[in-house]
């Protein structure tokens, strides 16, 4: 479940005359845009029904209660027909293009080092696939599984601040005319709740499922046209960024523990994670604009369905891509292209070509 994700940003020049109250806060608004570019990439990481986006906040102790919102966006198009992971001809031309917009309301308390936020993905496909000797165009659209997501920020270290006449200081309390520090690093742990709030009625195709001999197969069934998973599901998951001057490093990982859903159908445990190195191109009074490389993949087994294993969905995945982001005052977003590497896949499926995403978050 994501929003709660994290990291990336701009330190703002404070005037000469200014307190240690409004350089703290500039400080920490620095470091939590930082932070949101981390989470972006672990919200929408993985699959649909996986990846939540979860933007965190600057840790500052002047304002004990903060609301944030944020949107976020991963649009994916399947149409590379896999056979335990070997590319094979698509005759049919089959393809689902999939839209997973989350919208996202959070706060923050206890100093901001808690974030409470809830998720609310609205989800659009469209697809084409072989029915047999037939061909089929469908859509699916409505709410998706809701979620509750709780992150802790259980480090945080700030080290090397300049100072405005070009002295260094190991300490953040040293000098009262600091702009930045030279050295920032984060460790953020996320958990949470995901409820069937979603549509699975697709699901009830796999009682129906069945190979018309001669015919093409089909690698878009129930379970990918799905909504909502149709069980209650524990999400896990930890958010790591370090900055040196203009030179960062993210990694986040999530686990999603799935229960059982409705028609005796249960998602597999699914764990993804995400990171890379990265430069800000531009950083300059609270706006800035970074670069990144970003890795990323995906681990997921086997579903079950009548306690048996659905033996087409089993997948493991590498993607490779560019992320720009940026963040102008209160405003932070990000965007970034998966180009997929590694694509291991068990029996047929139709896989992705690539996938978007896209976030925004205003703090209040």
């Amino acid at each position: 479940m994501q929003p709660t994700f994290l990291c990336h940003h701009a330190w703002p020049h404070p005037p000469g005359n200014n307190s240690h109250k409004p350089l703290f806060i500039l400080k920490l608004s620095y470091l939590i845009l930082s932070i949101l570019s981390l989470s972006i990439t672990a919200r929408t990481l993985a699959c649909d029904l996986c990846g939540f986006y979860k933007p965190q906040l600057e840790v500052t102790h002047e304002t004990p209660l903060r609301f944030y919102t944020g949107a976020s966006e991963q649009f994916t198009h399947f149409g590379t027909d896999r056979l335990n992971g070997k590319k094979v001809n698509n005759p049919t031309g089959q393809y689902l293009d999939s839209s997973n917009t989350q919208i996202v309301f959070g706060t923050t308390f206890f100093d901001n080092r808690i974030a409470l936020q809830v998720n609310v993905p609205l989800i659009y496909r469209s697809f084409k696939r072989p029915e047999g000797y037939d061909i089929q165009h469908g859509t699916e659209s409505g709410v998706g599984d809701v979620s509750l997501l709780a992150n802790y920020v259980v480090f945080r270290k700030d080290a090397l601040f300049r100072e405005s006449g070009g002295g260094l200081a190991k300490e953040g309390n040293t000098s009262h005319q600091r702009v930045e520090p030279d050295l920032t690093a984060t460790l953020n742990l996320t958990a949470g709740l995901k409820f069937p709030t979603g549509d699975s009625s697709r699901i009830k195709e796999e009682f129906n499922e069945g190979e018309v001999e001669g015919a093409p197969p089909s690698g878009i069934h129930g379970h990918d046209l799905a909504l909502g998973t149709g069980s209650y599901d524990g999400v896990f998951g930890a958010q790591f960024f370090a900055r040196y001057q203009a030179v960062f490093l993210q990694a986040d990982a999530q686990f999603t523990w799935r229960g059982q859903g409705r028609y005796s159908y249960r998602y597999a445990n699914d764990f993804s994670w995400s990171g890379g190195p990265g430069v800000y191109l531009f950083r300059r009074n609270g706006n800035s604009l970074g670069l990144q490389c970003a890795l990323s993949g995906e681990t997921k087994g086997t579903d079950t369905f009548l306690g048996e294993s659905a033996t087409d969905t089993g997948t493991t995945s590498l993607y490779l891509g560019p992320r720009m982001i940026a963040s102008f005052g209160r405003v932070a977003g990000e965007i970034g292209v998966d180009l997929p590497g590694l694509m291991h896949t068990t029996s047929f499926q139709t896989t992705p070509n690539y996938r978007i995403r896209a976030g925004l978050t205003i703090r209040f």
